[in-house]
């Protein structure tokens, strides 16, 4: 009974914690370079859509809360990214840890689970689309918002059956990165037991170049190939700063006529 309780005490923690961090968007890179793409306010949205984020540490990083399907809030990753590429920062080391290793908690049991899963409750019978990065899902669904974005976390990672039952019934796409289809064809099996239908996306290699291949870019690098309102008017506002003061002054929304 004592581990029940002390469980529940680290759940209402991990949750308390959370909400602490969805705020200071402003020290956030990832958030700032977003912003520029997508604009502020689709940025915040999409942020507070999957539970993302800031954390103090390296002087400001992103935090992708893990939230299974019940609500209950698993861990966090914590990466570093630059705010003018939207990269994560990989010099001099990859900056990269775990909200439950911060806290170095005791005996701690990490089970992860799909990044965005906590949305596929309030959404139970749209298409479900599966990408790598948890970046890849923030981005997508600004761009392909018909699917439900999720996030593996890396090329093997979380393709377990008991990760994967949550799937159950779903139509899914898989969206792998550049050089990873082979791999990502191996799981097509574990998915077709659960789901009531899985296809392998190969948009990408079709349309890629040799080099963007051996960068093995991702879904999100290509969709921001295509300029955005947000992207024209932020490189405007580089080249003359004084426009953001204009806007600032005269509260002036971006409409996009798309």
């Amino acid at each position: 009974l004592d581990g029940y309780f002390f469980k529940l005490y680290l759940l209402s923690r991990t949750v308390v914690l959370m909400e602490r961090t969805l705020t200071n968007y402003g020290m956030n890179p990832l958030y700032i370079y977003l912003s520029g793409m997508l604009g502020k306010d689709e940025t915040s949205r999409i942020f507070q859509l999957y539970h993302v984020g800031t954390s103090k540490k390296w002087g400001g990083s992103t935090v992708y809360w893990q939230i299974d399907w019940q609500g209950n809030v698993r861990t966090g990753k914590i990466m570093l990214y630059d705010a003018e590429t939207g990269h994560r920062t990989k010099e001099p080391r990859s900056y990269v840890s775990w909200v439950h290793t911060e806290l170095n908690l005791p005996n701690y049991n990490l089970k992860q689970c799909l990044f965005g899963e906590h949305l596929l409750s309030e959404n139970p019978t749209k298409p479900v689309a599966i990408v790598e990065s948890e970046k890849s899902a923030l981005i997508a669904t600004h761009y392909m918002p018909e699917f439900i974005w999720l996030a593996t976390g890396g090329m093997h990672g979380c393709f377990k059956s008991d990760v994967v039952s949550v799937l159950k019934g779903r139509s899914v796409m898989l969206c792998p990165d550049l050089g990873a289809r082979e791999v990502w064809q191996t799981k097509m099996a574990l998915l077709t037991s659960v789901c009531s239908k899985v296809v392998l996306s190969d948009s990408l290699e079709q349309c890629a170049t040799d080099e963007q291949r051996k960068n093995g870019l991702d879904i999100a690098d290509f969709l921001l190939m295509t300029e955005t309102p947000a992207m024209i008017l932020q490189k405007m506002i580089k080249r003359n700063p004084n426009l953001q003061t204009l806007i600032d002054c005269l509260h002036l929304e971006l409409v996009d006529s798309g």
